[in-house]
């Protein structure tokens, strides 16, 4: 025999799950998610390029902000596709392009993907003995987004740090780094960097290659020039920061932190 439910049972249940969601909503308004990724232009360790499947890895962050490193604008590897904004398409984000190289008929670089409208986008070229890298700078309302892409050679990459840096102390906003440095923590150039950064990601939590992680070249770093956001303030608003595991979608594992949105 079927039973009948009661809807005064069913009321009060239904109400705290109400509850329950409108806390959980609340909290998550609270955060401020930040990723870095490098997307090897869509294509996978089993060398399918698929924008979706990279897009379905940021979508499941639900990122305010991300880094992006490897990208094709209008070249013929990418069958003349704005890949940056095939992204911001799949991810309904607001794409911002820096190219560091000529490539194949069109360009190749870095790019940022973020929910709020940039106020400024600059891009500034860094040293690459074989091959040319760059600095992405977008500045918005209330701190300054930067994304890069590391020269192999770390002698290039030392000189990068204090470029880097040098455009970090030129801001007059909170200022966050991420990207792919290709250089270990130990390296002089990471040394060189946390002189006057603060590193927000564990940092020895390997990221490359995706499938087995050996070594963790993948960042997210922090500085204020303003002197208002201590570097003690910005681990305390650390709440959360993980490497995404996720083993094909590219050659690298996305990093993730979650910041206290009120930081800013």
């Amino acid at each position: 025999m079927k039973k009948s439910c009661s809807f005064g049972k069913i009321l009060p249940l239904a109400l705290a799950l109400t509850g329950a969601f409108l806390i959980s909503t609340a909290q998550a308004a609270d955060d401020f998610v930040i990723m870095s990724y490098n997307v090897r232009n869509g294509a996978g360790l089993d060398d399918k390029v698929d924008y979706a499947r990279t897009c379905d890895v940021v979508n499941r962050e639900a990122p305010d902000v991300v880094a992006i490193q490897e990208l094709d604008f209008k070249t013929k590897r990418s069958k003349g596709a704005d890949v940056l904004g095939e992204f911001a398409k799949l991810t309904n984000m607001i794409p911002s392009f820096g190219p560091a190289i000529e490539f194949q008929g069109g360009q190749y670089g870095i790019g940022i993907l973020s929910k709020e409208k940039p106020i400024d986008v600059n891009y500034y070229p860094l040293p690459g003995s074989e091959e040319e890298r760059c600095l992405l700078v977008v500045e918005f309302e209330k701190f300054v987004f930067c994304c890069t892409h590391w020269s192999l050679t770390e002698k290039d990459r030392t000189t990068s740090a204090e470029i880097v840096t040098k455009k970090m102390k030129e801001q007059k906003k909170p200022v966050v780094i991420c990207g792919d440095f290709n250089a270990g923590i130990k390296e002089e150039s990471i040394k060189t960097l946390k002189k006057d950064w603060t590193t927000l990601n564990d940092d020895a939590a390997n990221t490359f290659p995706a499938d087995k992680p050996t070594v963790h070249i993948d960042y997210v770093f922090a500085a204020d020039p303003t002197g208002a956001i201590s570097a003690e303030d910005w681990k305390n608003a650390v709440k959360e920061t993980r490497v995404v595991e996720e083993k094909v979608a590219s050659d690298h594992r996305p990093v993730v932190v979650v910041l206290d949105a009120g930081l800013f």
